[in-house]
């Protein structure tokens, strides 16, 4: 009888969701001209190195465009690269694409993850 209770906990166990990823921060940004080039002076070519460069500029260039936030999460060289990683793996419009590459567009971000640590990002684009 013990082992048939223990058997249903633990297929009970099993079925509980899993934690849902939980929104560890947001922030928007103004992408402008400074955004679509690297430290090195190159233009960018894909819209994860642009949004990247955005959060460098902030946090380490100290470069802002009007619209730029803070966030606490891309302070870090390790979370800037995650999110460069996130954003390629995931997926992306042609119109996003075009409207980062440009120049001219705000980003919102949105952070997803656990403990701490990202999983994943919402980027939603608008033309000014």
């Amino acid at each position: 009888m013990n082992r048939l209770v223990l058997a249903l906990l633990g297929m009970a166990l099993c079925a509980l969701p899993v934690h849902a990823d939980e929104l560890l921060g947001s922030y928007s940004a103004y992408i402008g001209r400074a955004d679509l080039y690297n430290s090195r002076g190159m233009r960018l070519t894909k819209p994860w190195e642009v949004l990247r460069q955005d959060r460098a500029n902030v946090h380490k260039f100290g470069i802002r465009q009007k619209g730029d936030e803070d966030d606490d999460f891309f302070d870090s060289i390790e979370n800037r690269a995650a999110l460069e990683y996130m954003v390629a793996q995931g997926e992306i419009s042609r119109e996003a694409t075009r409207a980062i590459m440009k120049g001219g567009a705000t980003v919102t971000v949105e952070i997803y993850g656990r403990n701490g640590r990202g999983t994943y990002v919402n980027v939603l684009v608008s033309r000014d």
